[in-house]
Formats: C-alpha cells, sequence, structure tokens
C-alpha cells in the first residue's frame, strides 16, 4: 500500500546503533510523496514493513555495514519464494561497486544472482542526482571509518529531506544538511566518546554542529539521554514537513 501527501512524510521504520535497542529494529527510514522510497534497509525492518504495510517503490543504501542493509537477503528470498500476492518488487540503488559486492555475499549462500533476481538493481554515483519513486535523490561521500559511505539528500517538489546515514564529523556533513526542510542525522556517541582513528560516528553534539535548521537525531543507543530540546527517532514515528 502506497500513500500519496501533499507534504513529504517520514515513517522510521528503525533507528537502532549497530547494536540494537531494546524492541526495535536498525537502520530504516521511509519517505512518502509521489511515492515511496526507503532509505536503508537494516535487520528487522522487513518485519515492520509487511506489518504496516508499507510498502517502498525503492530502496537506496548509504553502506554495506550490516545495520543498514542486512534485511536485503530477507527480502531476496521473499521475493524468490514468497506467495506471488506477497512479494515487494521495487528497484534497489547501491554504492559503486555495489553490485558486485552483492554478488559476493550471494555466492556464499548458492545463488550469486539472487539480488538481482530479487530486485532492479543499479548504482548511484556521488553527486550525480538519480530519479526513483518521484524523488530526486542525490548521494554526497562521507568518511565512516575506511568504508565507502554516503549520505542522501530526497527532494520532491522544493522539499528537502537530508540523512547522514553514519558519518565522521567533516565539512561535507554541513554541505550535506544546508538548506534542508528535516536533516535525520545519526548520533551514535556520547559526548567526548572515541570510536577510533579513522573516526566513523557522530556525537549529538557533532550532529548539531552540522544543522542548518530542523533536526532529527537517531541511531542513538537508549542507554545515552537525548539533549535538552532535540528530537530522537523512535521506530514508528511520523513526521511530516
Amino acid at each position: 500500500m502506497v500513500r500519496q501527501y501533499m507534504e513529504v512524510r517520514l515513517t522510521v521504520i528503525g533507528s537502532s546503533p549497530a547494536w540494537p535497542n531494546p524492541g526495535s529494529a536498525q537502520s530504516g527510514y521511509l519517505v512518502e510523496g509521489e511515492g515511496a522510497l526507503l532509505l536503508d534497509c537494516g535487520p528487522g525492518v522487513l518485519a515492520r514493513l509487511r506489518e504496516r504495510e508499507l510498502y517502498p517503490r525503492s530502496i537506496a543504501i548509504t553502506h554495506f555495514h550490516l545495520d543498514h542493509w542486512g534485511d536485503l537477503v530477507p527480502w531476496a528470498w521473499l521475493n524468490a519464494y514468497g506467495p506471488q500476492e506477497h512479494r515487494i518488487d521495487c528497484s534497489l540503488w547501491l554504492p559503486p561497486g555495489g553490485r558486485g559486492q552483492l554478488e559476493e555475499f550471494a555466492s556464499h549462500w548458492g545463488n550469486d544472482a539472487m539480488f538481482e533476481e530479487a530486485f532492479e538493481v543499479q548504482e548511484f554515483e556521488p553527486g550525480v542526482p538519480f530519479r526513483t519513486a518521484g524523488f530526486e535523490v542525490r548521494a554526497c561521500r562521507l568518511p565512516h571509518y575506511e568504508l565507502v559511505a554516503h549520505g542522501f539528500r530526497v527532494t520532491q517538489n522544493g522539499t528537502t529531506l537530508a540523512y547522514s546515514g553514519d558519518s565522521a564529523p567533516t565539512e561535507q556533513l554541513a554541505g550535506l544538511a544546508r538548506g534542508a526542510d528535516l536533516f535525520l542525522c545519526e548520533a551514535t556517541l556520547a559526548e567526548g566518546a572515541d570510536d577510533g582513528l579513522p573516526r566513523g560516528h557522530l556525537s549529538a553534539t557533532e550532529a548539531l554542529a552540522a544543522a542548518d535548521g530542523r533536526i532529527l537525531l537517531t541511531h542513538r543507543p537508549i542507554e545515552l539521554p537525548p539533549p535538552d530540546g532535540v528530537a530522537v527517532a523512535h521506530d514508528g514515528l511520523v513526521v511530516d514537513f
């Protein structure tokens, strides 16, 4: 079921960091307008989508840490072997080289082509806008340890959602957020925490420093209190903007 809105609607399907908060799915954010686009698809996301009958037309993956893409695996099995009426056909946008990475993963499970058979697979190019599910999407390369990772700007009719994926502190993050109607930004770390060199994540203060207006923190451990007056995502949260 695809819902139509004059505004853009964000539904938080999963909001946990790499270790799941109790009862929470991992990264998955449904953006709805003329169509429906899922940003990332971590473990637990597919079950929540099916439970709520929210079916995207397209999926875009920021990077290949499991908490951001892991439910593509059961989704592929659903589309291969599930009852025809319950399959969820959609396009899948991957980072550069993503096709090969999925083929390598699938080779260990006995079906190299499982993702190509399940989805309409394409790769995006950082900085080059692409259109999918009624949105214009532009990927921005961001530092995340030594992994190839991206954030997204998702725009429809002049309304823009910026999504950080996972990122270390960087000037590029402020560029991603600039002028967005909503900035959905990870804030995994406690203040002053060190997650290694090179860095891979943000504290809430670092996320706020990159914002240029309305911000929603996500990917945040439940053990960390939210900053005063700052909204924090939780599974099931709906935001119209």
